[in-house]
């Protein structure tokens, strides 16, 4: 099984006309994402993205972070650099890496930009302090000297040693991100970052501890590639940049025309309200037992970690009994569609409570701030999601503008189609 995983590895890099690292501490290039490369001569530039280092598992074996998909959707082709935890230390690994990155650019890519995680995020710093061939850097929580729990004698060596790599990049544009509630963290880094990221009049950008965002491993969720991937995109495209670039994400900060909702949620108007079919429920009509639809009273919006929009309507209360939509936008990768549903509830405490067999079970409970926190259970019982849901006028939906996907450069279909669809919610 061993010699088939490096025969292939080594396949995958002959393909690239780069031949891995043949010795026993090492693995070497391989495709990051599946379907054919685009090639040097077409390509934007080609991406490698670094993995972690764990103590007792193999980080080569660790999925490619979604947010990459957002790069080869633009026109990038997309590396990893596996090592084998044995023998991957700063030095060995990120020398490898720069000259990686030369190679690359011999065999005619026109940028190299590194990319990586904690450890991995080190050693793309690194490589780019190494050498000029590294054109801008993608690091997201950088950490190399353990976490506060296990390593506190060396844990604040994630920021003390991290400041000296920030100043010697010799051309490399930096992205750098720092998430909240980060044990390998020790705090401050984003302000020392970017103080010292400005003096060195280089293209950068500092994203520090953005809000829904947390831990150490929050970019590999859907919800980054959703909010930052096309951030992450238009920093690797802006070769002249110089200064600070500024990362705002508008996705998420109101419900996007990808999200499929009723007619009477779409356009809010209480002519539109009262002209809504009786008894429809979700893309189903008649399931609603040809109940009234009501027209919306409140509605709160916001989105789950793995990057799918949801929202919920109130329509009507009668005693602790109340009916609402729920809505959910389609999945990153296009797999789940968009879909609404119409539920039936009931207020347990302070919370709203949605129960029903064969659906998942949600709890909506409100926040000082006037949203509302979610726990989603599947209806298994075996997966959990949280999210916080912040109150909206209802007038916005009727104008929801372009899909959001046109500036996350994520693959998603604005013609999601409707339905009442569990599994999607997984």
């Amino acid at each position: 099984m061993k010699r088939l995983l490096l025969t292939t590895l080594i396949v995958g890099a002959l393909a690239m006309g780069l031949l891995a690292d043949s010795s026993a501490f090492a693995l070497g290039l391989d495709p990051a994402l599946s379907g054919p490369q685009i090639g040097p001569a077409h390509a934007k530039g080609v991406v490698v993205w670094s993995h972690g280092r764990s103590i007792n598992a193999e980080d080569y074996k660790s999925p490619t972070p979604v947010y990459l998909q957002a790069l080869r959707h633009d026109g990038w082709d997309v590396m990893r650099f596996d090592r084998l935890a044995r023998g991957d230390t700063l030095n060995r690994s990120s020398r490898r890496l720069a000259d990686y990155a030369v190679q690359l650019k011999h065999r005619g890519y026109k940028q190299v930009v590194l990319a990586g995680q904690s450890f991995g995020a080190f050693l793309s710093l690194m490589a780019a302090d190494d050498s000029t061939a590294v054109d801008a850097v993608v690091a997201t929580a950088p950490a190399a000297y353990g976490n506060f729990d296990d390593f506190y004698e060396s844990w604040r060596l994630n920021a003390t040693n991290l400041y000296p790599l920030l100043e010697r990049v010799k051309r490399a544009r930096v992205m750098v991100f720092y998430f909240h509630d980060d044990d390998f963290d020790p705090g401050g880094r984003g302000e020392r970052s970017r103080e010292i990221l400005a003096k060195r009049r280089l293209g950068y950008a500092v994203v520090d501890q953005p809000a829904y965002f947390t831990t150490h491993w929050a970019a590999s969720s859907g919800l980054f590639l959703r909010r930052f991937g096309g951030c992450i995109s238009r920093f690797a495209d802006d070769t002249t940049l110089s200064g600070e670039f500024a990362c705002a994400p508008r996705w998420g900060a109101r419900p996007s025309a990808e999200m499929r909702l009723p007619p009477e949620l779409a356009d809010p108007s209480p002519h539109r309200a009262a002209a809504a079919p009786e008894g429809a429920a979700g893309s189903g009509a008649g399931r609603g037992g040809g109940r009234k639809t009501h027209r919306i009273r409140d509605v709160w919006y916001g989105f789950y970690p793995n990057g799918r929009e949801v929202l919920l309507g109130v329509e009507a209360v009668h005693g602790d009994k109340l009916t609402a939509i729920y809505a959910i936008g389609p999945s990153f990768d296009n797999r789940d569609p968009a879909t609404w549903t119409r539920r039936d509830g009931r207020i347990v405490g302070d919370s709203f409570v949605f129960k029903q067999n064969g659906k998942s079970t949600l709890r909506f409970r409100p926040k000082q701030d006037g949203g509302l926190g979610v726990t989603w259970v599947s209806a298994d019982g075996d997966a959990t999601m949280k999210a916080h849901l912040k109150p909206i006028d209802p007038r916005i939906l009727a104008d929801r503008g372009s899909p959001a996907s046109a500036s996350t450069a994520a693959s998603i279909s604005a013609t999601a189609t409707e339905g009442d669809r569990n599994k999607a919610e997984d």
